[in-house]
C-alpha cells in the first residue's frame, strides 16, 4: 500500500510509498487518514514516526499529473462543502481534510529522508512535533508559481518560522535546506542518512518510556494552552495536572517522593 503503518513494540512507522519521490495521491490521503485513526486508538501504541520510502525524498508532494477533480465548477464546489466519501476517495477535494480534524495527543516523530515539498512539508508540519533530518534535504512549498496559495495559513507557518523567513518561502517558492531549517528551529536534529531511523527510533522509545498519562497530558496542553489567555491556559493546565496526578498515584507501588529542589513521582 501506498502509505505502509506498522507497529514495532509500542511505536508505529507511517512510510509515505509512492514512486520516486513518494507523491501524495488522493487515496494516500484516505490511507493515512485511516491509519492516523487507528494509530490514535490503539493504546499499546505511544509514538508514531512518519519517514518516506528509499533515500530521495520524504515526500515530493501532491501528485500534480493526474486531474483529481469532479466533472464541473458545481461539484467541485459541492465536494469542498460536503464531508468526503468512500466513493470519492481518488478525488479532491478530499480525506486530507477529514485527516486534519483528528484529534492527537500522541507525539509523531518526522524522520526527513529528503525533499518535503509542497503537501508533502503541509504532512511534516501538521502531522509531527519533532523533526530529524538528513543533511541537505529540502523543505519549502513551490505551489506559489503554480497559482496555489494558501499553504501558510494551512500549516501556520508563522507559528513555526519567524514571519519574514515564514513569507520569504511562500512567496518566493524556495526551499529551506535542512541547515536553515534547523537555524530556524523548523527541525530539532540533522543526523547522517544511514543513522536516521536509528535515531528516530531512539528519541520515540524515550518518549514511549514515560507514563502514557504524562505524555498525551503534555501533548494536550501544549496545543491547546497556544490558543488561550494566559489565565485560562494556566487554570486548564492545572486541571489536566492535578487529574493525572491523581490518576498516576492510585496505581500499586507509585509514590510521590522529594527530589531536591522539588518533588517528582518515582516507582
Amino acid at each position: 500500500m501506498p502509505v505502509k503503518y506498522e507497529r514495532r513494540g509500542h511505536v508505529a512507522i507511517f512510510t509515505l510509498e509512492n514512486d520516486k519521490v513518494n507523491q501524495l495521491t488522493p487515496a494516500m490521503h484516505k490511507e493515512f487518514h485511516d491509519h492516523m485513526r487507528v494509530f490514535v486508538a490503539d493504546r499499546d501504541v505511544r509514538v508514531g514516526i512518519l519517514t518516506g520510502a528509499g533515500d530521495r525524498a520524504f515526500c515530493g508532494g501532491d501528485d500534480i499529473k493526474r486531474d483529481w477533480g469532479y466533472g464541473s465548477p458545481e461539484k467541485n464546489t459541492d465536494a469542498h462543502f460536503w464531508p468526503s466519501t468512500d466513493e470519492n476517495a481518488e478525488l479532491r477535494p478530499g480525506w486530507e481534510r477529514e485527516l486534519k480534524t483528528i484529534e492527537r495527543y500522541k507525539p509523531i516523530i518526522g524522520a526527513v529522508n529528503g525533499a518535503a515539498m509542497g503537501m508533502g512539508l503541509i504532512y511534516l508540519l501538521s502531522h509531527t512535533d519533532i523533526r530529524i533530518a538528513v543533511p541537505g534535504a529540502k523543505l519549502g512549498f513551490p505551489e506559489i508559481a503554480y497559482g496555489m496559495g494558501g499553504a501558510g495559513g494551512t500549516t501556520q507557518l508563522g507559528r513555526h518560522l519567524p514571519p519574514a523567513v515564514a513569507l520569504w518561502m511562500l512567496l518566493t517558492g524556495e526551499p529551506l535546506t535542512s541547515e536553515d531549517a534547523l537555524k530556524h528551529d523548523l527541525i530539532n536534529e540533522i543526523v547522517p542518512r544511514d543513522k536516521l531511523m536509528e535515531r528516530a527510533m531512539e528519541v520515540a522509545e524515550k518518549i514511549a518510556s514515560h507514563p502514557p498519562l504524562a505524555v498525551r497530558v503534555e501533548m494536550e496542553v501544549f496545543k491547546r494552552a497556544q490558543d488561550l489567555p494566559r489565565e485560562q491556559a494556566i487554570a486548564f493546565s492545572s486541571h489536566l495536572y492535578r487529574l493525572q496526578r491523581a490518576a498516576y498515584l492510585s496505581q500499586p507501588g507509585v509514590t510521590a517522593t522529594p527530589l531536591a529542589g522539588g518533588s517528582a513521582l518515582s516507582e
